[in-house]
């Protein structure tokens, strides 16, 4: 079982930069999220937080 749970949050929906408005992942990132080491979801989650900041503001979430 993987230690780094994903950001799904079961709204899929890309928006015009292939960007999931319900995840902030890639639709890349997306695809490969279940051949990804440990590490590199870490990485993922990372990007896609960073994503969701700049979209909706440093003290989101």
């Amino acid at each position: 079982m993987s230690a780094v749970k994903s950001p799904c949050v079961n709204i899929c929906a890309l928006d015009d930069h292939d960007i999931c408005m319900g995840c902030y992942r890639s639709a890349a990132e997306i695809a490969a999220w279940t051949s990804l080491t440990e590490d590199r979801r870490q990485e993922v989650v990372r990007r896609a937080d960073q994503r969701y900041r700049e979209a909706w503001g440093p003290q989101a979430r």
